[in-house]
């Protein structure tokens, strides 16, 4: 698979702190990558270094195998955390205005925006002055022209902020729907369920350095550790569960009266089954027997915690 963006070895300090020390990462095309980590840990350094609003000390980012340039930034669409809108324009003014900096001409942009503003229904607000928008409307307007001029890259800080439930759907929809035509999306995020839903490669950032990433799907089966969630009922549930416990790591049991039936989690020594699965045969009508893999909000905790010398 190609890469549409590869930083390699990046480098940042302000004064004596690093903001990014030998950070590297390499964006597949076509994918939305997610770059998580607690507050300070550089995310938002290193999406600056790739939007050239900063550079870096050391190090290197290429897009789509060249050495970033100026001339890049037409291809990169960012959104940033912290927005920022002229409060005193009109809407459609301001729209248009930001259109044209990226490289569109005024009748293409009017076309393009004409297209966004009835896809969301916000047609009315093309003369209303932005100071007049709530602070979700403000944010569909920064939204659309983020990617108005069909960036191949899009990077989006905290793209739900400010949303409702139903809105923030409808931009989640609109993100999909842009991976699918084949851009490719760095989307940065505290909300693990979006990262959960979104993302296919995440990489997380903890003081400054690069301490996880790859393939979601492969991480989760990494980090999954033989756990698994237990339904079952049994003749006799006080001593069956007894047998049980004093042979197996059970924990987070509970027993539902009126069906007769323990919930449970069980731990085991190894992914090999066939000896609980076995003994608890002979004691228990078996319900549900499904293995628990750890979510990404799993995940961050526990690298973070684990960086920090928690436990």
């Amino acid at each position: 698979m190609n890469n549409i963006l590869v930083a390699h070895e990046v480098t940042k300090k302000f004064g004596n702190q690093y903001a990014l020390n030998k950070v590297s990462l390499s964006i597949p095309e076509n994918s939305i990558y997610g770059l998580l980590g607690p507050n300070g840990a550089g995310k938002t350094t290193l999406l600056r270094i790739i939007n050239q609003i900063t550079y870096p000390d050391y190090g290197e980012i290429q897009f789509d195998g060249r050495p970033l340039e100026s001339n890049h930034i037409a291809l990169i669409g960012y959104l940033p955390e912290e927005r920022g809108l002229y409060k005193g324009m009109k809407v459609g003014e301001q729209a248009l205005y930001l259109a044209q900096l990226k490289g569109l001409s005024k009748t293409e942009a009017k076309s393009r925006l004409k297209y966004w503003f009835e896809k969301f229904e916000i047609g009315d607000w093309w003369n209303r002055k932005v100071q007049e928008l709530s602070k979700g409307m403000a944010q569909k307007i920064q939204f659309i022209v983020t990617v108005l001029h069909e960036p191949r890259l899009l990077i989006f800080d905290e793209p739900f902020s400010g949303f409702d439930p139903i809105n923030a759907n409808i931009i989640k929809d609109e993100i999909l729907n842009l991976r699918d035509k084949g851009t490719s999306i760095i989307f940065s995020t505290h909300r693990m369920e979006s990262v959960e839903e979104l993302c296919e490669y995440i990489a997380l950032l903890h003081n400054s350095e690069k301490i996880l990433d790859g393939k979601l799907e492969d991480i989760k089966m990494k980090f999954k550790n033989n756990t698994f969630k237990v339904i079952a009922g049994f003749d006799d549930h006080v001593s069956s569960i007894i047998k049980l416990e004093q042979k197996f790591e059970i924990y987070t049991k509970k027993y539902n009266e009126k069906n007769n039936l323990w919930h449970f989690n069980v731990k085991l020594p190894s992914d090999d089954t066939r000896d609980f699965l076995s003994f608890l045969s002979a004691e228990a009508v078996v319900n549900s027997f499904i293995e628990t893999i750890p979510s990404a909000n799993d995940i961050f905790i526990k690298t973070v915690q684990e960086k920090n010398g928690q436990k």
